[in-house]
C-alpha cells in the first residue's frame, strides 16, 4: 500500500482578518444567519475595512466563509446610555471609529447554521479578546440579541428574561453563549435594533474586560490636539539664480520652526520663479527647462525639512515625467520621507500655455500630526476630491494656489471654507503674491492666504483661524485642534459626515482601476 497523502484529508480552518475579496460571501451568510432583518450592503463592507480592518474578522473553513463579525474602537464614556446601533456604528458605516478608543465595540457576529457547534463564535470572540489585548483596550463591549424573547414576552419583562437566562432556567443563544464567554450584562436598551423583532427590538449590553489592561493617563484625560501651521504667502519677484531661490524658501522655513509650527506651506507653482533667470521665454519650453531643477528642488526641501525639523507642504512645481509634464506638490517629512500629489484637474492656461497633464489618484498621507491631503488651486472647486479624501481619514486640505486676479482668488478662497464647512475638516491656502516682469504668463499674483475651520461654536466665530493682508509678501501662524475637530464631528450643532443621505446618493471614485465609494 502506498504511503497516503494526508493533505487530501484536510479541511483547514482559519480564523484571519476580513478581506474585499470576502463580501460576497458574507452577504450570503448574512441571507442565512438574518432572514428577517435589514442585510449589510456593500458600502457598509467596504468601509469598515477602511476605517478598522483589523478589527473584522472571518472564518474560513476549507475555502468557505463560516462565520464572521465587524467591531470599531470608541470612547465608551461619550455615548448615551441609552445608545441604539445606528447611534454607535454611525447608522452602520463606522466612520465615528476612534484609533485612540480604548473600548472595542462588537456590532455584529454571524455563523453559518450549517457548521454551528464547532466552536465558530468562540473562535471569534476569542480573536476580539487576543485584539483588545494586542491594543491594549480596556473592554470589549456588545449590544447582543436575546432571538428567543418574543417567546416569553408576555410573560416577563426583558430584565426578567435575562435574569432567567442568567440563572439558565431559559437557553437564549445569544445571551447565554455571551455569558459563557465571560461577558456581563451592563444593562438593558430598547430599540436597539428597529427590525430585531425576535428580540422585541431590546438588546442586553454586555462588557468583557481585559485584565491585562494597562492604564494610561494621557489617553484618558486628553483634551487637545493642536496642530501648528504657518502659511508662506510668497513674493514673486526677478532672481539671478537658484542660490537666491533657496535662500527666500530657508528664510521662511527658519521663520516657521522658530514657531514651533508643525507645517509650513509654500503656494502653487512658487518655483516658476526660477524661469526669471531662465534664457527660454516661449512658455511650453520654459517650462520644460524649469523642471531640470526637479531635484535640485527636492534635494533641497527635503534638506530644510529635516534640518528645521518642520513638515513642509512644498507648494507645486511642474515635473517632466515620461516626456509629459505635470503640476506636482510634495510632502517633505521632517523625518526625511517624501510623498507626492500630482494636480487632478488641469486649468484651461495650464493645458494652453504649458501643455500640463492631469494626473488621477487623490492622496491622503499619513503625518505625524494626522491624516492629511494636498489639492492644488483648482481641484478644491470640486467637492468630490475633498469628500474623498475626508472618507479616507483626512483632517487638513492643504491648499497650495495660483491665481492672478482677485476673482481667480475667490474661486479658492470659497471652495476651500465650503470644504472646510462640507466635510468638517481643516482647509489650508498658500498663494503667491507680486509680479514677474520678465515671465510669459506669471507676469501678475493676487492672493490672501489663510486657515479655515467648519463653522460652528467648537471654532472661531467667523471660521478663520487666520489670514494675511491681501497681496503683500507675508506669513499667517495659527493652530488647529484635531481633538476639538473629532468631538464637533461628533456632537457638533450639524454633523455633515453623518447626516448625509447615503439612501439617496453616493459618489465612486475611480482610482487605481477600482471603484471606491464614498461612505462618509
Amino acid at each position: 500500500m502506498s504511503k497516503l497523502d494526508l493533505s487530501q484529508f484536510e479541511k483547514k480552518m482559519i480564523v484571519r482578518n476580513m478581506q474585499a475579496k470576502d463580501i460576497e460571501q458574507i452577504f450570503e451568510l448574512q441571507k442565512l444567519c438574518f432572514k428577517n432583518m435589514d442585510p449589510w450592503e456593500r458600502g457598509h463592507l467596504e468601509s469598515h475595512l477602511t476605517h478598522f480592518p483589523e478589527g473584522q474578522f472571518v472564518v474560513e473553513y476549507d475555502g468557505q466563509i463560516i462565520g464572521s463579525c465587524s467591531s470599531l474602537l470608541v470612547n465608551f464614556d461619550e455615548y448615551d446610555d441609552k445608545h441604539t446601533w445606528d447611534d454607535i456604528t454611525d447608522e452602520g458605516y463606522i466612520t465615528n471609529h476612534d484609533p485612540d478608543g480604548y473600548n472595542l465595540y462588537g456590532i455584529e457576529v454571524m455563523v453559518h447554521p450549517e457548521f454551528r457547534r464547532m466552536k465558530i463564535g468562540r473562535r471569534l470572540y476569542e480573536a476580539r479578546k487576543d485584539l483588545a489585548r494586542e491594543l491594549n483596550l480596556k473592554s470589549i463591549i456588545i449590544g447582543g440579541r436575546i432571538p428567543n424573547y418574543h417567546k416569553y414576552e408576555q410573560e416577563m419583562s426583558p430584565r426578567e428574561y435575562v435574569e432567567e437566562v442568567r440563572n439558565q432556567n431559559i437557553y437564549d443563544p445569544v445571551l447565554t453563549f455571551q455569558i459563557i464567554n465571560g461577558f456581563t450584562v451592563m444593562r438593558i436598551n430598547p430599540n436597539y435594533l428597529p427590525d430585531d423583532k425576535m428580540s422585541s427590538k431590546y438588546a442586553t449590553l454586555m462588557e468583557w474586560n481585559n485584565i491585562d489592561y494597562r492604564t494610561r493617563t494621557k489617553r484618558h484625560f486628553k483634551t487637545s490636539h493642536p496642530v501648528r501651521i504657518m502659511v508662506i504667502q510668497y513674493m514673486m519677484k526677478n532672481i539671478d539664480s537658484f542660490e537666491e531661490f533657496s535662500r527666500q524658501c530657508e528664510y521662511y522655513v527658519d521663520v516657521a520652526a522658530d514657531y514651533g509650527a508643525d507645517f509650513a506651506v509654500f503656494p502653487e507653482i512658487f518655483t516658476t520663479q526660477l524661469m526669471s533667470f531662465l534664457e527660454e521665454k516661449v512658455p511650453s519650453k520654459a517650462v520644460r527647462k524649469l523642471s531640470e531643477y526637479t531635484e535640485e528642488y527636492i534635494e533641497l526641501f527635503e534638506h530644510l525639512a529635516v534640518r528645521y525639523n518642520v513638515n513642509i507642504i512644498g507648494g507645486s512645481h511642474f515635473v517632466e515625467e515620461d516626456e509629459q509634464i505635470y503640476n506636482i506638490s510634495y510632502l517633505f517629512r521632517r523625518d526625511g520621507t517624501i510623498e507626492k500629489q500630482y494636480k487632478i484637474h488641469v486649468t484651461p492656461n495650464e493645458r494652453t500655455w504649458w501643455g500640463i497633464q492631469p494626473g488621477d489618484a487623490v492622496k491622503v498621507f499619513d503625518t505625524d500630526c494626522g491624516k492629511i491631503a494636498i489639492q492644488i488651486c483648482y481641484d478644491i472647486q470640486f467637492p468630490e476630491l475633498a469628500r474623498y479624501a475626508a472618507s479616507q481619514g483626512a483632517n487638513i486640505i492643504f491648499v497650495p494656489f495660483c491665481t492672478d486676479d482677485r476673482q481667480g482668488y475667490l474661486r479658492v478662497r470659497y471652495c476651500a471654507q465650503a470644504r472646510a464647512i462640507e466635510n468638517q475638516v481643516y482647509t489650508v491656502i498658500a498663494g503667491t503674491v507680486g509680479n514677474m516682469t520678465q515671465v510669459e504668463n506669471m507676469d501678475i499674483q493676487y492672493a490672501q492666504s489663510g486657515i479655515f475651520t467648519p463653522s460652528d461654536f467648537e471654532f472661531a466665530r467667523d471660521g478663520i483661524v487666520g489670514e494675511c493682508n491681501p497681496n503683500v509678501e507675508a506669513v499667517v501662524v495659527g493652530d488647529v485642534d484635531l481633538e476639538v475637530l473629532r468631538r464637533q464631528r461628533k456632537s457638533g450643532t450639524v454633523r455633515q459626515l453623518r447626516d448625509r443621505r447615503r439612501d439617496l446618493f453616493e459618489l465612486n471614485y475611480h482610482i487605481d482601476t477600482e471603484v471606491k465609494p464614498d461612505r462618509t
